[in-house]
């Protein structure tokens, strides 16, 4: 198996919306994608997947190493050979990929945040630093861009956090800001619980509102003219606002079960999105060229 066949079947066997995102994109962005993506799905495994916290934080450490190897051309790991080539294609920054690994960390040294400062903070190392890299793939000119990818990021991350309460309750984490679950009288314990009482409900909705806000927020800071280039993350919007949706609609019941969207919503989200974005760049390049 070639590391590029290695990050796709980890990027496919995940099941992650982003894969539906990436399917369209030209060889050499996808596969860079999908390498960047694998790299993700790594760091984040060792917090999951590792039960020995002292064992998951020597493995972290291997992946700065590893990242550190990756930027002198000297990779190990299949991911990071995947990676190697790309670097000569795209303008990766050393700095965002050890911002990952640090929100993988924020894993291992806290299970609560006090406030949404707080938890801004890992937000950003474990999404919106995501976001920072696959623009470079997807390629713009107007460094207002990053500002969408900071908070697409974010909506994206608050967006898994509802979603995920129960699950990582169940872990001992708990990603809603204490001084929040104080405003709605919820305690942490009460995640374990399947049942969706009125206050659960109402903090549930604060949490959904403040993602799409940051989904607003994104699109309104993305310029017109890198818009089409960054079309994969508005794919990404797109499917992560429909669950979002359907969340709200099913009356917010996350702790009762899971609620997500089929293999074939997706690729639907996806293709509709691909034909909008292709009529408003047509728009916009016969505006322009008046």
């Amino acid at each position: 198996m070639t590391p590029d066949q290695y990050c796709q079947e980890k990027t496919a066997k995940s099941g992650s919306s982003f894969y539906y995102s990436f399917l369209l994109l030209p060889e050499q962005k996808r596969k860079a994608i999908m390498a960047l993506y694998a790299f993700c799905r790594e760091v984040d495994d060792v917090v999951d997947e590792i039960t020995e916290q002292q064992v998951a934080r020597v493995k972290l450490s291997w992946w700065r190493e590893e990242i550190q190897r990756l930027f002198h051309g000297q990779p190990q790991h299949p991911v990071t050979l995947a990676l190697k080539p790309q670097l000569g294609h795209f303008s990766f920054e050393e700095k965002y990929f050890n911002d990952i690994i640090d929100g993988m960390q924020m894993d291992l040294d806290f299970n609560h945040y006090q406030s949404f400062k707080d938890l801004s903070d890992y937000c950003y190392r474990a999404a919106s630093a995501v976001g920072l890299l696959t623009i470079e793939i997807f390629g713009y000119t107007n460094p207002q861009t990053q500002q969408y990818a900071h908070d697409l990021g974010m909506a994206l991350q608050l967006t898994n956090i509802l979603r995920d309460v129960r699950e990582d309750a169940q872990r001992h984490r708990v990603y809603i800001p204490q001084n929040e679950l104080e405003q709605f009288a919820v305690k942490p314990e009460d995640f374990l619980q399947a049942q969706t009482p009125d206050n659960i409900k109402k903090l549930f909705k604060f949490q959904a509102d403040r993602a799409r806000n940051y989904y607003r927020q994104a699109l309104e800071k993305l310029p017109e003219e890198d818009r089409f280039n960054q079309r994969s993350g508005i794919i990404m919007k797109t499917i992560y606002e429909s669950l979002l949706d359907e969340i709200e609609l099913d009356g917010f019941r996350v702790l009762e079960h899971q609620i997500k969207l089929t293999p074939l919503r997706k690729l639907w989200l996806a293709w509709r999105t691909i034909r909008k974005e292709k009529t408003h760049h047509k728009n916009y390049k016969k505006l322009h060229a008046k």
